[in-house]
């Protein structure tokens, strides 16, 4: 998992040579997918890796992988360089930032032969096809269990009891100007609170002590007192599925998370790949998208990224099914409504917490 702001730089690739007959031996196509900080690099060791691996060794195309930071790090790249891309494929834009790329022209529309083994849902948010749904999970606060405990406090229930004074200097949030947890969370409390009422709410919680940070990572493992327990703060903007990442890398194992989830602050975020516009490679840039959603590489998405596979029909692992729930009522918003006023938002946003 996921999310700090780093500069754009080439890893480990994924590659198998061609050999052709005759003698000759053709130049293989090496595709660059460019991808945020929480996708696992070439090097790493993960089954989303051996199943790149395997789309190498069953099409000779030979994937590189290039962390590009943060989504809004990445998207905000990707905008500067629309047409003369840095990549070929790009994952991980999500639902608050689908307009502005879009509207830049990064992506070329491709509709994927497999759309309809996709959520329904997930594939309307994109009628031109621009981009694809590859996971989706929710935003939340989440709370360190041992702490609340410790201090005998009840952890929050809802977006308002992070502003009362018995929560004062015990929140993290990342910056949604560098993050995109941090653009969901302003968008949960846009959704909560009304487009005349949100920015009361920061008042309040810059009053009440919200510390901000650039990154998710900086968040969650430098600032949270749960997880590797660095920090000060129990309470954080994370992911629905946190708590299950720290069941699975738990070090000595144990049976139950650490962290818990406080479900009405949750936002659901859709995730997408697509086809950079202006790519040399587009052809095989297609098949590259097609794997990313077929059966094989969206049952490695749970416990790579612990988010939900787009795909449906697809076998979760049992522990991802143990320690993860599908929000029932997440907050929303529709992307014409984010595309409208993401800008003023974040710009009133600063304005309130930052100035």
């Amino acid at each position: 998992m996921n999310r700090a702001v780093s500069v754009l730089g080439a890893v480990t690739a994924l590659s198998l040579p061609l050999v052709g007959c005759g003698g000759a031996e053709p130049t293989p196509v090496t595709l660059t997918l460019v991808a945020y900080d929480s996708f696992p690099d070439g090097a790493a060791d993960t089954t989303l890796n051996a199943a790149l691996a395997t789309f190498t060794a069953d099409t000779g195309i030979a994937v590189k992988i290039v962390i590009a930071g943060d989504a809004g790090t990445m998207a905000s790249k990707a905008v500067l360089t629309a047409g003369n891309p840095e990549g070929d494929v790009m994952w991980g834009i999500d639902n608050t930032l689908q307009s502005r790329v879009i509207d830049a022209g990064v992506f070329e529309p491709y509709e994927s032969s497999q759309l309809d083994q996709l959520d329904a849902d997930l594939t309307a948010l994109v009628p031109g096809h621009e981009l694809t749904p590859v996971d989706f999970g929710d935003v939340c606060v989440n709370y360190d269990i041992a702490w609340f405990d410790d201090h005998q406090l009840d952890p929050p229930q809802t977006l308002t009891d992070l502003a009362a004074p018995e929560y004062r200097d015990l929140l993290v949030v990342e910056n949604p100007a560098s993050s995109s947890p941090g653009l969901v969370f302003l968008l949960a409390t846009v959704a909560e609170f009304g487009a005349g009422g949100w920015q009361t709410y920061w008042r309040d919680l810059a009053g009440n002590g919200v510390e901000v940070v650039d990154s998710w990572t900086s968040a969650y493992y430098e600032r949270f007192s749960g997880s590797l327990g660095n920090g000060p703060r129990p309470l954080v903007v994370s992911y629905a599925s946190s708590p299950t990442a720290e069941v699975v890398f738990a070090d000595p194992p144990r049976a139950d998370p650490p962290t818990a989830v406080v479900g009405a602050t949750c936002f659901r975020q859709v995730e997408f790949a697509g086809v950079l516009r202006g790519t040399d490679h587009a052809g095989e840039a297609r098949q590259l998208l097609e794997f990313l959603v077929g059966e094989a590489f969206q049952a490695a998405v749970p416990l790579n990224l612990f988010v939900w596979p787009a795909r449906t029909g697809v076998e979760l692992p049992v522990v991802f099914l143990e320690h993860s729930d599908v929000v029932s009522d997440p907050l929303t918003m529709a992307p014409s409504d984010i595309a409208s006023n993401r800008e003023a938002w974040l710009d009133e946003w600063t304005t309130i917490v930052l100035r």
